[in-house]
């Protein structure tokens, strides 16, 4: 199985400096859909009906497609299993199947920094809009099954994550992929795991996924504080997600799944200082859970796509202070801030960093593990933080080069070795 391999894409210049400060990161406000265009008027009128893989294209009338009939599939998942042709820079496949819901009225959140957000219904259908970076196909559920049954053990899959939108079926529908996947598919050979979608979900909701086989449960709070939540994904920009509510599923989440069962997604470089970020990180560990972290990208179409993304150092520092957080018991208060909230000391000896940075695990993507170890995650959303000219979240080992710009980006004396 093979994968693509993406264009030399460029991150917009910084021009916040060496973090993204608040004040910088405002998100435009959602202008007004056409009524004509709301929850999915244009495709659910036409009623095409679907039929076997639908690529995402503008210039075609997008089917009338439903989940849990059908999921949408990253552009790099669709490559493993074959249905989409193409490679990956320096990837031989992705390890994690991740399967979005999706319906003609879409999400009906308006996170202001998601190429899926609600304003979007204006100029683009559900099924044709970008998602971290890329384009996702829609497949027929059972035919995802079919080839990942078939495939047995040999499947390159670590993991499958059922990603939820905010949508009145999202619940129902997503108890229902489930169901379908674990009537072929061992969940104990290919571990399952859930994106939830809090505003929706009571504690029932989370309870019966647990029974039904799901492995993690995992809450995007994205923000890293109350205020970027609210500005980004609350009454900022006339979307339904608390900051409260989605606090309140992550603690459920924590009694039903247990210890290290549970994590929260956390976006870096939308307003936050590195210590408001590493301090929800110590939270989470404190809690029993798992902090994973992407690297913040202007994604195209939303209401953040005008913005700087996340400054390479800022990342940088963010990604192994939070490593030493959740995999070397390293705490907070070891560390040291500036004025800024950035590290200036990571609060472990010289020999310790040195040898966490030369392994190069604490740079690659973070998210629920996968086969080879617990730092290692299954879930390696290949260039979905960044173009492959600039790798934030590396989907494979760094290599020497690699390291070398990343002790770079650190601001860490680059030393010359020999070869």
């Amino acid at each position: 199985m093979s994968c693509l391999k993406q264009t030399g894409e460029s991150a917009p210049a910084h021009g916040a400096g060496d973090f993204n400060a608040y004040e910088v990161m405002q998100p435009r406000v959602p202008e007004p859909t056409p009524p004509e265009r709301r929850n999915g008027a244009r495709v659910k009128s036409a009623d095409v009906p679907p039929s076997g893989v639908y690529l995402p294209n503008n210039n075609v009338l997008a089917p009338h497609m439903r989940s849990p009939e059908y999921v949408q599939l990253s552009t790099a998942a669709a490559m493993t299993l074959g249905i989409m042709p193409g490679r990956m820079h320096r990837c031989e496949c992705t390890r994690c199947l991740n399967l979005l819901l999706t319906y003609p009225e879409g999400c009906r959140a308006n996170c202001a920094y998601c190429g899926l957000a609600r304003h979007r219904e204006a100029e683009r259908d559900y099924a044709d809009r970008n998602f971290i970076r890329v384009d996702w196909p829609a497949v027929p559920v059972e035919q995802i099954i079919e080839i990942v049954a078939r495939d047995g053990a040999g499947s390159p899959f670590h993991r499958m994550c059922i990603s939820m939108i905010t949508h009145p079926r999202s619940d129902a529908d997503t108890v229902a992929v489930l169901r379908a996947w674990t009537r072929r598919i061992d969940p104990a050979s290919i571990p399952v795991s859930i994106l939830s979608n809090p505003t929706t979900m009571e504690r029932e909701d989370v309870v019966r996924l647990k029974e039904l086989g799901a492995d993690i449960f995992t809450v995007a709070l994205d923000a890293a504080t109350p205020a970027i939540f609210d500005r980004t994904r609350g009454k900022g920009v006339q979307s339904p997600h608390k900051w409260s509510k989605y606090w309140e599923i992550l603690h459920v989440a924590r009694e039903v799944f247990g210890p290290q069962k549970f994590g929260a997604h956390i976006i870096i470089g939308m307003g936050e200082t590195e210590f408001e970020a590493l301090e929800l990180v110590q939270q989470l560990v404190d809690l029993g859970g798992h902090s994973h972290m992407f690297c913040f990208f202007p994604e195209k179409g939303s209401l953040m796509d005008h913005l700087p993304a996340t400054p390479r150092d800022q990342w940088r520092r963010v990604q192994l202070a939070r490593y030493l957080i959740d995999y070397a018991a390293v705490r907070i208060e070891q560390m040291r801030f500036d004025e800024r909230g950035r590290v200036i000391d990571y609060g472990v000896a010289p020999e310790m960093l040195e040898r966490i940075i030369a392994e190069g695990v604490a740079f690659r993507t973070s998210g629920c593990p996968g086969k080879f170890r617990d730092d290692i995650s299954a879930c390696d959303r290949p260039y979905g933080d960044s173009p492959p000219s600039d790798i934030a979240s590396f989907p494979f080992a760094p290599n020497r080069t690699d390291l070398r710009r990343i002790r770079r980006q650190l601001r860490i004396p680059v030393v010359r070795e020999d070869s």
